[in-house]
């Protein structure tokens, strides 16, 4: 060890460590650390940004069934219409509605049929709606049926 320098230990500023004396560190000297101020305020941050994260989420569910529901609404026409295909009927002008149930939902779908310019073809559209009393269509779908007979 020098004499009158830092040796092992030494906190003090300038090298000055008597040689002999405990190193302690002088009231001078600042500690850093964090204040409580800073604490609470990263805590803030934190907390603003699960906040956004769970309203996220929540959203993210929230279409997701939307989505889920505007699917089986969509396979409930096309159901409509392959039965329509499959039995071959010629489908008479005018509109129906009936029960379309997928899974858990209980939809509704109203079919309607339009005379198209040529006598061999009609126009029928399918449309699914969440209730009998909702305006609101979740699927829609329009197909164009040739009359078999006359073909």
């Amino acid at each position: 060890m020098k004499p009158g320098g830092g040796g092992a230990g030494c906190v003090r500023r300038g090298g000055g460590c008597g040689q002999g004396r405990r190193s302690v560190m002088s009231f001078d000297e600042t500690v850093r650390g964090f204040t409580l101020i800073e604490v609470l305020i990263a805590l803030a941050i934190v907390a603003i940004a699960m906040g956004a994260v769970l309203r996220a989420i929540g959203s993210l569910a929230a279409d997701t069934d939307s989505a889920r529901a505007h699917l089986l609404a969509l396979w409930s026409a096309d159901n409509a219409l392959s039965e329509l295909r499959i039995t071959s009927a010629w489908p008479e002008p005018g509109q129906k509605t009936f029960a379309c149930p997928q899974g858990a939902y209980r939809f509704v779908c109203r079919q309607v049929v339009t005379v198209m310019p040529s006598p061999i073809v009609r126009q029928v559209t399918v449309s699914v709606y969440p209730s009998a009393a909702s305006r609101g269509v979740l699927a829609e779908v329009v197909t164009v049926v040739q009359d078999e007979a006359r073909h």
